[in-house]
This record gives C-alpha cells, sequence and structure tokens, in this order.
C-alpha cells in the first residue's frame, strides 16, 4: 500500500465538528419544511455558507475563480422526503468531509479509471437518479443567487437534471430564510464572536499611533482577533484613516497614519464561522469642536436603540423611530448608510446576510426581532470639511430572555493621543 492509499483509506483526523449531530438535524429538517412550503422535492446547495451550516464542511478553497479545468462543482443534495442529505466532493477533500461533517453519506467523485473528473456534475447527476432523488417531474431548486457554482458551471447542472425530466426553479430562499433564526446554540456562537470583536478592537486600538501605516494597525487587529480565538473573517477588515475613511469599503494600504487624522476599524469576532460585527471610530488627537458635535448627535441614536430592543419588536417600528430622530436633530442629510444586515454563519468571500434592515425601505417593516435573530446596525455620518466619517457599528442580539448590544468597546469617538 502507498502512503497515498493509506491516508486516503485509512486517515480519520480529529473530529472538529463544532455542534453535534442534533443539532444539523434539526436544521436538516427546517430545511425540508421550508422545501414543502415552496415545493422543491430537491436542493442541490453549493453555497460555501449554506453547506456549512448544513454539515459543518469548511475548506480554504471552493474554486470560485479558478481554472476551467477546475470548476467548483461540489455540494451537498437535500431531498424533501429524505432524513439525510448526500454530500459529494473531490477525493482531495476526502480527509475534510471525514473530520469537519457529521455527514452519513459522502460520495467522491471518480479519481481513477476511465471517468476520472473534476467536473461532478455528470457524477452527481447520475448518483441521484440512482437513488431516486432526481428523475421526471421532479421540481429541483439551485441557487440562483449565490456566486457558487459560476454561471456556466450552474447552466451545465441545470442541464443534467433537466436530461432526467426535472423541473428546475430558483431555491436560494430555503437556505437563507432557515438560516436567519438561530438555534439557541448558535447564538452562544454569536455571543462568543462577540467577545471575540472586543478583543480584535482592543489590538487595533493599541496599535494606532502617528507614523504606523494602516497595514500595520490590521495585522495587529488580526493577532488580537486570533490570539483570542477568533477565525479568518468573511470580507477583508479595513483600517482607514484621514481622507480615506469617508469610504469605508476602501481596503487598508502601507498609507501613514497622521496627526489629526480620523481612523475608522471595521471588524468582525467569528466564533464555528458565526460572525459579529463591530465598528469604531477613532480620532489621532484632540478634533475640532463640531466634529465631537456631529459625533454626540449620531451617537444619541443608540440611547434609542437601548430603549426599544426586545424580542418580537417590529422591525418598522425601530426603523421609524430612528429616522424620526435623525431628521429632528437635522443630521438625516449627512447620513452614508444607515440600517444593518442579519448577522451569522459566513464563509468568504462575504459575511453580509440575507436580511437587511434598511430605515426607508419598508419592504419587511412589518417582521419581527424573533428570538434567535441577529443583526448590524451601521451608523455613518460624514464630518465637516472632508475629515472623515463618524463611522460606527453595534450588532443587536435577540434572544427570549432579552435583547441586547454585544459589544462593550467605547462607541464614542476614541481619541488617541
Amino acid at each position: 500500500m502507498t502512503n497515498k492509499e493509506d491516508v486516503l483509506q485509512n486517515c480519520f483526523p480529529t473530529p472538529e465538528q463544532p455542534f453535534p449531530a442534533a443539532e444539523y438535524k434539526a436544521r436538516l429538517k427546517r430545511v425540508r419544511e421550508r422545501m414543502a412550503k415552496e415545493k422543491i422535492d430537491l436542493l442541490w446547495v453549493g453555497d460555501p455558507a449554506s453547506m456549512n451550516y448544513l454539515s459543518g464542511y469548511q475548506c480554504e478553497w471552493y474554486q470560485a475563480q479558478s481554472p476551467k479545468q477546475w470548476p467548483g462543482t461540489s455540494g451537498i443534495a437535500i431531498h424533501v422526503d429524505h432524513d439525510h442529505y448526500i454530500l459529494f466532493d473531490t477525493i482531495r477533500e476526502i480527509l475534510i468531509t471525514r473530520y469537519c461533517t457529521h455527514s452519513t453519506d459522502t460520495r467522491i467523485f471518480p479519481s481513477s479509471g476511465p471517468k476520472v473528473t473534476r467536473d461532478g456534475t455528470e457524477f452527481i447527476a447520475n448518483e441521484l437518479k440512482e437513488s431516486g432523488w432526481l428523475k421526471d417531474r421532479v421540481r429541483v431548486g439551485l441557487e440562483l443567487y449565490s456566486y457558487r457554482p459560476t454561471r456556466v458551471i450552474s447552466e451545465r447542472f441545470e442541464a443534467r437534471f433537466k436530461a432526467a425530466g426535472a423541473t428546475i426553479v430558483d431555491g436560494s430562499d430555503v437556505m437563507r430564510e432557515v438560516r436567519w433564526v438561530k438555534s439557541p446554540l448558535e447564538v452562544k456562537c454569536l455571543e462568543e464572536a462577540g467577545r471575540i470583536a472586543d478583543k480584535g478592537m482592543e489590538a487595533a486600538a493599541a496599535a494606532l499611533r502617528v507614523g504606523a501605516t494602516e497595514l500595520e494597525v490590521y495585522g495587529e487587529m488580526v493577532r488580537g482577533l486570533a490570539a483570542a480565538g477568533g477565525e479568518n473573517t468573511g470580507l477583508t477588515m479595513p483600517v482607514l484613516s484621514g481622507k480615506k475613511s469617508n469610504s469605508p469599503h476602501a481596503m487598508s494600504s502601507r498609507k501613514k497614519i497622521e496627526k489629526g487624522d480620523i481612523v475608522i476599524v471595521d471588524l468582525c469576532g467569528v466564533y464555528n464561522r458565526y460572525h459579529l460585527n463591530l465598528a469604531r471610530t477613532f480620532a489621532m488627537g484632540e478634533p475640532a469642536k463640531d466634529v465631537r458635535e456631529m459625533t454626540k448627535t449620531s451617537l444619541a441614536s443608540i440611547d434609542i436603540i437601548r430603549q426599544m430592543i426586545k424580542p418580537n419588536l417590529r422591525v418598522g417600528d425601530l426603523a421609524k423611530a430612528l429616522l424620526d430622530y435623525y431628521k429632528k436633530a437635522g443630521i438625516w442629510e449627512e447620513r452614508g448608510w444607515i440600517g444593518g444586515y442579519e448577522m451569522g454563519v459566513a464563509m468568504p468571500p462575504d459575511w453580509v446576510g440575507n436580511f437587511v434592515f434598511d430605515l426607508l425601505d419598508e419592504g419587511n417593516h412589518d417582521q419581527k426581532f424573533v428570538p434567535g435573530t441577529c443583526i448590524n446596525y451601521e451608523n455613518q455620518f460624514f464630518y465637516p470639511r472632508q475629515t472623515g466619517m463618524y463611522f460606527m457599528i453595534e450588532s443587536l442580539l435577540f434572544k427570549e430572555d432579552g435583547a441586547s448590544i454585544l459589544s462593550k468597546f467605547p462607541n464614542d469617538l476614541n481619541v488617541i493621543d
């Protein structure tokens, strides 16, 4: 037996599943219930966050922007009438399927013989047909709003499934909606991610000094997050100084931080892939009086949130109260973006969840923040004279016994002397 054969047949690394099997079974049950509601018989899941949510699967590479010879076709098949999923992957990731997941039905693409393949679409379709999951008049849901698989590969899946007699529908909302309400174990992960986020912000604050580069501060921030148990984040975390802080989606660079600069730091604590967002604004030296005043006026909105948040709070009620405050305070026209989005399980290249809290978009204002939901809240206002932006993000967690803002790091304009 070769070393390679020994590994592929006998190597089982120590399990690292973040949750017990019962948790994943409960999630699968909710997914199947949602599929039944939408009349989807078979759901194909290729989105990395959804794969992680269903099984615990995680790896560093999903062939998202790869050579044509290496298409991203791994994923999970779920049937509305079966209480297990089928995990499909390449031989290169067989160890990951063993130690990361609770999968009871893992099928690996052929790696020897006449049909060696990295494009698993034909193999997957044949396996699903032989299992009785894919047949004439079956409604198959594809995650059409996911970046993975790419358009070409998604169309390849669609052609394979249609050839078996299936009807293709958009199944994007199944996983997105199920993931909105977190279980008690998921809530604990978010709370731990909040603790980690504070440690990362403390590390960033300690590294801020005139003459340091944005990347140097970024590096210390990442070190602080990792030292606290944080995992790699779904997005690059910006440290931005001076006029760059007017553009919070910019990237950290070798730009040196100068005296008088406004600096914004936007990060996530990550625990078992659950992200908790936190952003703070710093001033390199005492800021001007009107900068202080803008900060004070903007920051007062958090008092409204503290007074109002509770389980089952109507989304529109919170939105109206905040909108009324900003307009009355006279700063509404100075806003960047005010609102929030769902926090939860995420994989690169994103941590932005499906639910969006927008003060002006009333599409979901009749919904409620039920126990088990979590959003960030972004409070962005431009300072005078192109100085920068007051950029503050808190994350709100709703539980059965109450609701809270998870960060304990000061949210005023933090002055670095």
